[in-house]
Formats: structure tokens, C-alpha cells, sequence
């Protein structure tokens, strides 16, 4: 490229940090096969002679089967995937190689090579999360009679079924998935034709070329094709919620496998020891999925920080996108395949959480909505179940060996009776709660039904 123009070669630093081997290398088969459409088209359109496309199109595949073969030594003095390619073409099939850059530049190539991985890992990304969503509705369906504490403030709220408690993961996976693939949607458009900012003077036909890529139509604007990258910074944005997500799971699989709460024990093959304590399990994978969340959130932020201030159209600065784009996706799918093993092996201690049950006088919502349901007004029957409570906690009991008599003293309503009692059970109190969404247990078994069907692929 430095021929004609410069005299000079470039700067050994200058041209360490230009390169963008080290990690484009990920571009290479996309390369090839946007190499290939393009080629194929110049012949169509009569631009190139049909025996120098197909001279291209074997000298590629050579190429893309000596990268396979670990053969090819990609030259950080060639800058790019691009440049390497072309050469090694070159060197096998002679001139011909040469004419395959007619009627495009690096600047609709890389951003051509760029949408097509972006879109490949994003399907791969989905696929993951459908896994992980089939380990949690799996282990919801074993314990749909398991009765947890719901937290709010990391305080035993209110008891829910262990079912509903994985399944609200699994929405949160299922809203995550149609991010990616609404993301990958507008991804999904072929920057080929676009030239260096300003198309090109030969009749090419960019319909084709996006047909042959699978592109589901061609860009609008040639400088908006090669100057934005925001179709990376969605998919690195969809990115940082799974990983937000997986984050909190996380989270409560290392509060939930502490000694302190007990509720699961993770698999050995998903855990570490300490290189002094034998007693330890440590919960290693959680804790660097809820770490690598951060670094995620990283690449988002770079690389909107990395556009917001490029003027139209190409910049080097560009660049600089790629290494973020592939660290968020390939980071997340790193995390969803360990996180869905580790849950597919966990196992939940329903004892211990049934025994967690019975302390903190969790139905105490029971008796509110209980006296409200009896015409007290609500505000009136919030404070009596808080004196309730009160007294129980005083006496180191629960609120149904209270009694009635002593429930209606520390109230201080007539209306409490023996009917009270019944709604003292944590196993009705939660199947009372029976409207959409709730954790009832033909609720929850309908919930199940409807993730597994949505699921299916």
C-alpha cells in the first residue's frame, strides 16, 4: 500500500502499533468468503474475466485451508487480515490475485467482515443462552414443591416455590436473547460496494454480494456504512445485560452455597480448594462471572467512547472497535457455557430451606391481607400484623403459637379469630397467590410449560 506514495517505510513502533493482526485474525474466514461473493460479482457484472475469478475463488480456499491447517503465518508488517490474504492469493495464483481489490477498499471489507462475525457469535450467544435457560427450567421442574425465602433487601420476605424463584433467570434470558437477535437484525446489512466513503464507479452489483453473504439487503449510505460501528456497540450493550444477569445469579449461587445460608451445593468439578485451608469449597466460577461482568461493561463503554467523537467517515480510530466487540461476545459465551454446567450439577437443599421457612416470621403478610380481606382497611391491618409480629419476636416464637387470644391482644382488633390460623402455612400461602405470574403451583407448572415450548428450537 506504501508503494508510489511514500518513499519510506513505516516506523517499527509506528507500525506495531498500526497492526492489527493480533487480533483480527478472527476475521480471516469471513474475509475469504466476502472475497470469494466479491470476486464471483466482478465476473457476473463482466468487470473481471471469469477464469481470473475462479482463479481467485481456489487460490481462497487454499488460503482459508492453510489457515485451518495452522500453515499460515499472518505479517504484522502487512497491518491486517486483509493485506495478509491477499498476498498469500497472490503468491499462489500469480496476477490474477491483484485485480480481486477492483471496486472495494479495506473500509467496506472490514466492516463488511466485521457484521458478518458479529452476526455469526451473536447466533452462537443465543444458542448458549438457550442452554442455560433449559438448565434452570429443568431444575425448576424437579422442585416445583420447593418452598424458598423470597428476599427483598436480602431480608426473608415472603415464601415462594424454589421454581419461581429460577424461572424469573429465565426471563430475564429469554429478554436477553431477543436483544441479541434484534440486534444482530440491524446488523444484518452488507457494507460490500460502499468503497472507501464514496461507493465506486464500477457497475457492481451489491444485491448479489449481499444475497451470497446471507445479508438480508445492502446499506443505504456509503459513508454511514463504513464510518459507524453502532451495530457493535448494541450487540456489546446486549452483551453487558447477559452478563448483568449472570452477574446476580452469580451472586446468589455464592450467598446461597455459604455455610450462613446453605441452600445449594455447587459441583466440585465448578469449585477450588485453598492452598491452606482443606476444609474450603470456594465458589470460584460464580465469582469470576460476577468479576468479568465488569470487564464487559468495559468493552461497552470503550467503545462508545471510541465513536462519539469520529467526524465522517472512515477513522483509524476504528479500529479500536474490534478487540472490544470480540472480548464482550466471546467473554459472555465463555460465562453462559460454565455457568449452564454449573447449574445443570447443582443441587439444592430443600431441608435446609424448608427449616429457613421458620424464621422471620415470613406470613406476616398472611395475616394483613388476611384481616383486609375481613373489611379492615389495609393501613389498619398492616400495623396489627406488625404488633403481632412484634410480640412473637419478643417472645422468641412464631406467629401461629401466638394463639388467637394473644394475637387479638397485641393487635388490638376483635376481628381476629380462629379463622387466622388457616392462613398461617407457608405452602398455602404461596399456592393463595394464584394470578399470572405469581408463584402458585399451577401458575408456576403452567410457566414451566410456556419456557419450555418457548425454548424449543
Amino acid at each position: 500500500m506504501r508503494q508510489g506514495r511514500f518513499e519510506s517505510k513505516l516506523a517499527p513502533d509506528a507500525a506495531e502499533l498500526n497492526a492489527s493482526v493480533g487480533f483480527d485474525h478472527r476475521l480471516l474466514p469471513y474475509d475469504i468468503e466476502g472475497s470469494k461473493a466479491h470476486a464471483r460479482m466482478l465476473a457476473t457484472r463482466g468487470i473481471l474475466p471469469v477464469s481470473d475469478a475462479e482463479a481467485i475463488c481456489a487460490g481462497l480456499d487454499q488460503v482459508r485451508a492453510e489457515w485451518e491447517r495452522g500453515e499460515l503465518e499472518l505479517d504484522p508488517q502487512l497491518e491486517d487480515v486483509h493485506m495478509n490474504v491477499e498476498r498469500r492469493l497472490t503468491e499462489i495464483i500469480g496476477e490474477a490475485g491483484g485485480r480481486l481489490h477492483t471496486a472495494r477498499s479495506r473500509n467496506d471489507q472490514v466492516a463488511t467482515d466485521l457484521r458478518l462475525y458479529a452476526i455469526d457469535q451473536t447466533k452462537n450467544l443465543r444458542a448458549a443462552l438457550r442452554g442455560l435457560a433449559l438448565a434452570l427450567v429443568a431444575q425448576a421442574r424437579n422442585h416445583v414443591d420447593t418452598l424458598v425465602p423470597g428476599y427483598t433487601h436480602l431480608q426473608r420476605a415472603q415464601p415462594v416455590r424454589l421454581a419461581h424463584h429460577l424461572l424469573a433467570y429465565v426471563e430475564m434470558i429469554d429478554r436477553d436473547r431477543e436483544r441479541l437477535a434484534d440486534a444482530a437484525r440491524r446488523a444484518n446489512r452488507s457494507p460490500l460496494g460502499s468503497g472507501a466513503l464514496a461507493a465506486t464507479t464500477f457497475p457492481i452489483d451489491r444485491e448479489e454480494v449481499a444475497r451470497a453473504l446471507g445479508f438480508q439487503g445492502v446499506t443505504r449510505n456509503s459513508m454511514d456504512a463504513v464510518g459507524d460501528r453502532d451495530f457493535a456497540v448494541e450487540i456489546a450493550s446486549a452483551c453487558a445485560l447477559v452478563m448483568a444477569h449472570l452477574s446476580r445469579l452469580g451472586e446468589e449461587l455464592v450467598l446461597w452455597a455459604s455455610q450462613e445460608f446453605g441452600f445449594v451445593r455447587l459441583p466440585e468439578a465448578y469449585c477450588s480448594g485453598s492452598s491452606i485451608m482443606p476444609q474450603k469449597v470456594n465458589p470460584d466460577v460464580p465469582e469470576l462471572v460476577r468479576a468479568k461482568s465488569g470487564r464487559v461493561f468495559g468493552d461497552l463503554v470503550a467503545l462508545l467512547t471510541i465513536i462519539k467523537g469520529l467526524p465522517l467517515a472512515y477513522n483509524k480510530d476504528l479500529q479500536e472497535t474490534q478487540e472490544p466487540l470480540y472480548d464482550a461476545v466471546e467473554t459472555a459465551l465463555a460465562c453462559v457455557r460454565t455457568m449452564t454446567g454449573l447449574l445443570a450439577g447443582a443441587r439444592f437443599e430443600v431441608e435446609r430451606m424448608r427449616r429457613a421457612l421458620d424464621e422471620g416470621h415470613l406470613l406476616a403478610t398472611e395475616v394483613a391481607d388476611h384481616l383486609a380481606a375481613r373489611g379492615v382497611p389495609f393501613r389498619q391491618a398492616h400495623a396489627a400484623a406488625g404488633a403481632i409480629v412484634r410480640r412473637a419476636s419478643e417472645r422468641g416464637v412464631d406467629l401461629a403459637a401466638l394463639g388467637i387470644e394473644e394475637m387479638r391482644a397485641a393487635a388490638g382488633l376483635a376481628e381476629i379469630d380462629a379463622s387466622l390460623l388457616a392462613v398461617l402455612d407457608a405452602a398455602r400461602a404461596v399456592d393463595r397467590r394464584d394470578v399470572p405470574g405469581g408463584p402458585a403451583r399451577a401458575r408456576v407448572l403452567a410457566a414451566i410449560a410456556d419456557a419450555e415450548a418457548r425454548l424449543k428450537e
